[in-house]
């Protein structure tokens, strides 16, 4: 059995001030808050395909779901089927989304809010954002954590001070050069996750395996047998609304070149997503069969992939590839902290103070993104597993914001009430079912969707009349 050299660490090291470099080199780029949100609006379509499969690779959404597959199966493809055919459907409006910033100046959802059902409910949905997005920033933290953990175990480095080396990490290229450096470092990560992470990992399982062959004649057939419950058909549900509000991928859209790279870019990237997650249920019977004992070896079923990376590849190679897992996580880290950092300082704190200025704004936003990296920490420190974090926040956020996003990019009817005792209703819905117990054993997302809707369509129906909302 293969284990980390000095060769791997130091290419990995090498890896994460390559990043650093790289977010500090566009700190010039940055001249307003529109470059620094926004990037210019200069993403062309093979950049938005990068940092969109960069970012919805994500680490707890890799790492977690490995770990499902390694101890459910198929089930892990089943939860990530509904977030795929979301994202689909999302690239189909992501040239409307393009359109509604380039016309009227909206960078996030909060600012559409804002400008068709007033400051109320851009506050609401900006606290919703926040608070989703600080948790899969945790997410990332608790996943980074793991691998730190892993490489550095034989001189003593702990799961606390792994997830403490993620945060600073996180908060210097981001906090430094905005969505500039966490666009640009995604494309490097991009190719750096495919190649040597989707495509040389599993490769390098299989062959220690036997072969191909082996591999498919040993695999337990009753984990691809898929197993429904309510529990998973919340999780399916939850996957499949969040896309509709997923503030990271608005922002990328509005941060487009052009209509037609928002929906390419969009597609695109969805679409190596696809194969990637294939590649990850791959994995995961691959480590059924090499590491039987992992969770009793590693603490977690999280370290599947990069257990698999070490045990698999030698020494140089799995550096580059614990380089990819890295990227993986960077890429989605960094673009949920910054979009916590828009929504706190630009959506929250600027619609009480709306005379900062610029230089204040982008000062503010840097000490954000400490103070929210360091409460993503915090989270990350109480619960240590990536998937259970994700699943938990994505709940909430979907269940309160993913069809009122929806509404306030297409339907005219919908009304300030309406959205705002939707997004409340739905979020205090799911607390009141989780902290239930989850009757039925249905997961939370689909009660509190369903009560979402209910919400907005009645309340707007009899609200729109004597308050119509601005009309798209």
């Amino acid at each position: 059995m293969n284990e980390i050299t000095v060769i791997d660490i130091l290419i990995v090291v090498a890896y994460l001030l390559g990043m650093l470099a790289i977010g500090i080199r566009f700190v010039k780029r940055v001249r307003n808050r529109e470059d620094f949100y926004a990037a210019d609006h200069s993403l062309s379509t093979p950049i938005m395909l990068a940092t969109v499969c960069a970012t919805i690779i994500g680490g707890s959404s890799m790492m977690g779901r490995a770990g499902l597959g390694y101890t459910k199966g198929i089930e892990c493809l089943m939860t990530a089927l509904p977030y795929m055919i979301g994202m689909f459907l999302f690239s189909a409006y992501a040239g409307r989304i393009y359109d509604m910033g380039e016309k009227h100046g909206i960078t996030s959802i909060p600012s559409l809010f804002e400008f068709r059902f007033g400051k109320a409910s851009k506050i609401i949905i900006a606290v919703m954002i926040a608070f989703a997005m600080m948790g899969t920033v945790a997410s990332q933290v608790t996943a980074t954590a793991t691998i730190i953990k892993l490489m550095g175990s034989s001189v003593g480095i702990s799961y606390e001070l792994g997830a403490l080396i993620a945060t600073v990490i996180f908060i210097i290229y981001t906090g430094a050069s905005g969505l500039f450096g966490v666009v640009y470092t995604d494309v490097l990560q991009f190719f750096m996750l495919v190649l040597f992470v989707y495509i040389m990992v599993p490769i390098s399982s299989i062959s220690q395996i036997g072969g191909l062959h082996k591999f498919i004649s040993q695999i337990d057939t009753s984990y691809l047998i898929p197993k429904v419950d309510g529990r998973l058909m919340g999780d399916i549900v939850s996957y499949l609304v969040i896309t509709m509000a997923g503030a990271e991928m608005w922002q990328r859209a509005f941060a487009a070149k052009n209509r037609r790279a928002a929906k390419r870019g969009m597609f695109l990237g969805t679409a190596v997503y696809a194969v990637c997650v294939c590649m990850i249920l791959v994995m995961a019977m691959a480590a059924r069969q090499l590491l039987p004992d992992l969770v009793e070896k590693y603490g977690s079923t999280d370290a599947v992939i990069p257990a698999l990376t070490v045990i698999s590849l030698p020494a140089g190679l799995t550096g580059l590839a614990l380089a990819g897992i890295f990227s993986v996580m960077m890429s989605t880290a960094d673009s949920y902290l910054l979009v916590s950092m828009q929504t706190v300082v630009d959506d929250i704190i600027k619609t009480v103070k709306p005379d900062m200025s610029e230089k204040t704004e982008l000062l503010i936003s840097r000490i954000m993104s400490v103070v929210l990296a360091f409460s993503a920490l915090g989270i990350a420190l109480y619960i240590k597993s990536a998937y259970t974090i994700l699943t938990t926040i994505y709940n909430f956020y979907a269940a309160a914001a993913g069809i009122p996003a929806l509404a306030a990019l297409y339907w005219k009817k919908a009304t300030s009430a309406g959205i705002i005792s939707s997004v409340l209703g739905g979020f205090i819905t799911c607390a009141i079912w989780r902290a239930a117990g989850s009757p039925f054993g249905l997961g939370p997302t689909l009660p509190g969707a369903a009560v979402c809707l209910i919400l907005l369509v009645a309340v707007s129906l009899l609200t729109c009349k004597k308050n119509p909302s601005v009309q798209v």
